[in-house]
């Protein structure tokens, strides 16, 4: 019995000892956006990874600041492609760094994208890694599209929107409440035409503050399903089907304006990349991170990035 709980906790020992870890300070301007690099220590250069994080406040490890609980799909995403042979890099959402809040009255889209270029440039000569491949989360999907330059090798769409923001959130309303469907519908319309929105709905409130309406004006211009079609390196788009914020669907659209991207769809897999077996399971992932991280998820990233 000795022996066999040596054995199985032996690879968890090695792989602690073959991962080295730098924290990686960043600035884009004024602004801080630092994270961390992980990476196996090896003499041989391998390929690294820049994860571009959904929406929300998320810091480096797929937490949203200010909420205790935990998800941390992110790490443990890290943590995984380590082991994997995959160096990767993970940071702070400039909107998740506290440092930032008094250096900015308004952060658009194209921000984001900015940021994730900064990351692209730090380690563009590193010879460390032998490529750089972005995966970009949710709405990450879109900004590692606008970030694209040529010092990138492949690209992972990970749980992306395969229309525009206005077309997502409409849809998403849809499900729950038709008359707040149409009242959002009005509302994208009114900020289109005017550039702001005079009178919003209380219970709409949280999207359309007037804090985040010029955000959503830029945002509900980029239309993900067109700017993938631009891309000419190697993409792979992923997606659970588990996932109930975005949708089959959405990697459908996005395949459809990219016919050479490959797709996969991922079984039990949600919108933080664990996998679950019933909708009460998918809420609780949400906080909770004992969870495990979809292995399919795992060797698909894997493999595309190694191929």
């Amino acid at each position: 019995m000795k022996k066999s709980l040596f054995l199985l906790f032996l690879p968890f020992w090695l792989y602690s000892q073959d991962v080295s870890t730098e924290e990686v300070a960043l600035k884009n301007g004024a602004i801080d956006i630092p994270g961390t690099l992980t990476y196996p220590t090896t003499n041989a250069a391998v390929p690294l990874v820049i994860f571009i994080h959904g929406s929300g406040n998320i810091d480096r490890n797929g937490n949203q600041v200010g909420v205790p609980s935990k998800a941390n799909y992110i790490k443990t995403l890290a943590d995984s492609l380590n082991t994997s042979g995959i160096a990767f890099f993970r940071y702070d959402k400039r909107t998740a760094n506290t440092s930032n809040r008094s250096k900015v009255s308004s952060i658009l889209l194209t921000d984001f994208a900015a940021d994730a270029r900064v990351a692209i440039d730090h380690f563009r000569e590193d010879t460390r890694f032998a490529s750089i491949n972005l995966i970009g989360h949710s709405q990450g999907s879109l900004v590692a599209m606008l970030a694209m330059d040529a010092g990138i090798s492949k690209f992972i769409s990970l749980a992306g929107p395969g229309q525009s923001i206005d077309r997502s959130i409409v849809a998403q309303l849809e499900q729950q409440n038709a008359d707040f469907a149409r009242g959002a519908e009005d509302y994208f319309k009114e900020l289109q035409e005017t550039d702001t929105i005079v009178d919003v709905n209380p219970f709409l409130k949280a999207i359309f503050a007037p804090e985040n309406q010029a955000f959503l004006k830029q945002w509900m211009q980029l239309d993900p399903a067109k700017e993938i079609a631009k891309i000419t390196i190697p993409v792979l788009i992923l997606n659970g089907e588990a996932d109930f914020q975005v949708t089959v669907k959405d990697a459908e659209n996005l395949q459809k304006n990219l016919p050479t991207a490959q797709m996969q769809i991922i079984p039990k897999m949600n919108h933080v990349l664990k996998e679950v077996q019933s909708m009460t399971e998918n809420m609780q992932s949400y906080s909770d991170e004992s969870f495990p991280l979809s292995r399919t998820l795992v060797d698909a990233i894997s493999t595309f990035i190694k191929s």
